[in-house]
């Protein structure tokens, strides 16, 4: 099983990135992302159910990102709006064989993303 995540990169605040998380090997229930800034730990971003397509996001992110999946491909998409300085942070791509709860962690996800870096200067 590999995730592949891609994308990140240097936006000023204000500005809009989107990452992209390939998947392959097998399918999942769940991928989603997260994110750790230096010093913090890793955070709960945002999910998608790869069947359903139900979403959920951390309050910070809320109105500004949007996760959105292409099943035939296995893969997920995180489009990032009015990015905030904030939110820099390495980002990590997930992928759950089970179902999780609407406000998971990092222990209910079996793969990892290699991280993608995301830097919002002011």
């Amino acid at each position: 099983v590999q995730l592949q995540a891609s994308g990140g990169g240097l936006v000023q605040a204000g500005g809009s990135l989107r990452l992209s998380c390939a998947a392959s090997g097998r399918t999942f229930s769940n991928m989603g992302w997260f994110r750790q800034a230096p010093g913090k730990e890793r955070e709960f971003v945002s999910r998608i159910n790869m069947s359903a397509g139900r979403t959920n996001y951390a309050d910070s992110v809320k109105g500004r990102f949007t996760i959105s999946r292409e099943g035939a491909k296995n893969t997920v998409y995180l489009q990032m709006n009015t990015l905030k300085p904030e939110d820099t942070a390495v980002y990590y791509c997930a992928a759950a064989i089970f179902t999780t709860s609407l406000t998971p962690t990092a222990s209910d996800y079996n793969y990892w993303g290699q991280g993608t870096l995301v830097t919002v200067s002011s």
